[in-house]
């Protein structure tokens, strides 16, 4: 049993401990073009959280990892089979009534570790925060934490190349040959407003491309994977330790 892992430690164990943070990984059920498995978000958004988790164990700060949410927000794909969607409204009540049973264990600081474009918790932590005012909330999108132009040469952002690097890690026996992978070609927005970022629309997915990805998974390798991987585990674990060693309410320098 790891400490840190929620569903997999008994209650006599888990009392022996007093966890500073609670992490949360969210995922999603979706078509990751047709080398990687549906679950791809749900394997990235746990091994972040665990391998994080662990990184600050090995340096004495007590967090733990709540079971991974495995649906997300997939309105725009509803004509691809078997994507399994669930609706912002649908999040907010499922993070509420976590939340809720967080504040009864003495747990009032929370990370949402998010593997999912679709997923966006920003306005309803706003809300919570006049709900829970002492309670700490944050979401962390780890496919943010560092430039992917740094690390990879095609910048796509669903089954491209960094996510099949990563997943090649991660995964590999769920990850089929290169060659079996589409090229991830897409389409864009026709408006400037859109593409420069300061107007925003969901896409409807299978107006965008044919095979699911966006970008090109070919240059993908394991070594570029584990580079990207440690580099963000060592952000996001320290971000853990800051957040876990700070006061409850002394947010602000």
């Amino acid at each position: 049993m790891k400490p840190y892992i929620l569903k997999e430690i008994s209650l006599k164990n888990l009392k022996k401990y007093s966890y500073k943070v609670a992490i949360l990984p969210w995922g999603a059920t979706e078509a990751h073009n047709y080398h990687l498995p549906y679950g791809t978000d749900i394997y990235e958004s746990e091994y972040f959280a665990l391998k994080s988790a662990e990184y600050t164990w090995n340096r004495n700060i007590q967090t733990l990892v709540l079971p991974v949410i495995p649906f997300g927000v997939n309105t725009g794909q509803f004509d691809i089979p078997f994507t399994i969607n669930i609706n912002p409204s649908t999040q907010f009540s499922i993070l509420k009534d976590i939340i809720q049973s967080l504040t009864f264990h003495s747990i009032n600081k929370l990370v949402i570790l998010n593997s999912h474009g679709g997923n966006d918790f920003k306005q309803m932590i706003r809300e919570f925060q006049g709900i829970y005012p002492d309670f700490f909330i944050c979401q962390v999108n780890w496919y943010k934490v560092l430039p992917m132009n740094t690390y990879f040469e095609d910048i796509g952002d669903h089954a491209s190349e960094m996510e099949t690097s990563i997943m090649q890690i991660i995964e590999p026996d769920l990850v089929l040959p290169l060659s079996e992978a589409g090229n991830g070609a897409h389409k864009n927005y026709r408006f400037n407003a859109i593409r420069e970022g300061w107007a925003w629309a969901p896409r409807q997915w299978t107006k965008v491309t044919s095979d699911t990805g966006i970008g090109d998974p070919s240059k993908s390798t394991p070594e570029k994977g584990k580079i990207y991987i440690d580099k963000t585990i060592t952000q996001i674990g320290d971000f853990l330790i800051e957040l876990a060693e700070c006061k409850p309410g002394d947010w602000y320098i």
